[in-house]
C-alpha cells in the first residue's frame, strides 16, 4: 500500500536533507509506526507521501501508484489527521464534519456515531471555538475518517489526550486496522507505537536506522534475565543478583539459592522498546504523557 524507496527531501536553503536515503513499506492492513524525536523527518516524510511535499528524490508509492501519477483523486483515497487540526471554530463540531463530508459527496448520516466513539456526542453542537485542544484532536481525527480512506495517515492520535479518551481514539485506530486500512503513524511516543504497531522504523536526524516488529526489535537487542532478592543476614540485609534467563535451570548458583529459601522476591527482567531505541540510536524517547 506504500512504498517508499531512498526518498530524499531537502528543504529550500537547507544545509542538508531533512530526510535522506529513507526506504521502508506498509503492507495492506497494518499501522506502521514512524518513531522518533521532534525534528527527526517524520513530518516531512508524511509531508511528501500526502503530497504536500513534491520535490523529492527517491521512488515514493500509495496505493499500487507512484505519486507523480496521482491526480485530485488521491485525496477522495486517503485520510490525514494532522497533531495540529485546523476547524472552522464558528461553526459546531457536527457542522463542520457534515461541511467537510459534503466536500468526499458522502452522507453525513455516520457523523454522530463516530463522534460517539470518540467522546464527543455531547458536544456535537458547541462551537469549536469553545473546545478544549484535546476535543479538536478528537474531531480531526473522525475528519480523517469520515470517507472511508483506504490509506490513513495518522500524526500523534493521542497526543494532548488523558487516559480514557486516548484509549478511544486508539480503540477505533484497532478498528480501522481489522477492517483492512492500512496505516502509519508517526509519534515521538514509545507507548503508542507498543499498544497499536505492528512493525516500526526508528527515525533520527532524517534516516531510517531500523525497521523491524517490535517484538523482533526486543528479542534481537533485549537482556533477558531473572533478577534475584535474597536475605543475607539476620539483620535483614538483602542482595540483588541477576542470572540469563537462557540455561538458568543449570544455573548452579540461582538453584543453591532455590534451596536455601532465603528468596524474597525474583523477576524477569525484559528489554523495552525505549531501551532498544536508545540502544540502536542513542536518543531517548518518553514513555508517554497527558494532559487535558
Amino acid at each position: 500500500m506504500i512504498h517508499v524507496e531512498r526518498l530524499t527531501y531537502v528543504y529550500p536553503g537547507a544545509a542538508r536533507p531533512a530526510v535522506a536515503d529513507v526506504s521502508f513499506r506498509v503492507d495492506p492492513g497494518e499501522i506502521f509506526g514512524l518513531l522518533g524525536p521532534s525534528g527527526a523527518g517524520k513530518s516531512t516524510i508524511q509531508r511528501v507521501l500526502t503530497r504536500l511535499n513534491r520535490r523529492f528524490t527517491g521512488t515514493v508509492e500509495v496505493l499500487s501508484k507512484r505519486l507523480e501519477a496521482w491526480d485530485h483523486s488521491f485525496y477522495e483515497r486517503i485520510g490525514v489527521g494532522f497533531e495540529v487540526p485546523n476547524h472552522y471554530p464558528r461553526l459546531t463540531g457536527r457542522e463542520n464534519l457534515a461541511f467537510f463530508a459534503s466536500i468526499f459527496g458522502r452522507s453525513a448520516a455516520g457523523i454522530p456515531e463516530l463522534l460517539e466513539r470518540v467522546g464527543l456526542a455531547d458536544a456535537a453542537d458547541e462551537r469549536v471555538a469553545d473546545y478544549s485542544k484535546g476535543m479538536r484532536m478528537r474531531l480531526g481525527f473522525v475528519r480523517a475518517l469520515l470517507h472511508d480512506p483506504r490509506v490513513l495517515f495518522l500524526d500523534e492520535p493521542a497526543a494532548g489526550l488523558d487516559p480514557v479518551n486516548a484509549t478511544l481514539v486508539k480503540n477505533v485506530v484497532r478498528e480501522q486496522r481489522s477492517q483492512g486500512k492500512t496505516i502509519l503513524l508517526t509519534t515521538h511516543n514509545m507507548a503508542d507505537v507498543e499498544e497499536l504497531c505492528d512493525r516500526v522504523g526508528f527515525l533520527v536526524d532524517g534516516t531510517m536506522r531500523v525497521v523491524d516488529t517490535p517484538a523482533a526489535l526486543e528479542a534481537r537487542h533485549g537482556r533477558r534475565i531473572v533478577r534475584v532478592t535474597h536475605a543475607t543476614g539476620p539483620d535483614g540485609e538483602s542482595a540483588v543478583d541477576e542470572f540469563p534467563l537462557d540455561g538458568l535451570g543449570a544455573d548452579a548458583e540461582f538453584l543453591r539459592l532455590l534451596a536455601d529459601r532465603h528468596i524474597r522476591s525474583i523477576h524477569s527482567q525484559e528489554a523495552s522498546l525505549n531501551h532498544v531505541f536508545a540502544e540502536v540510536t542513542g536518543v531517548s524517547l518518553p514513555g508517554g504523557h497527558t494532559s487535558q
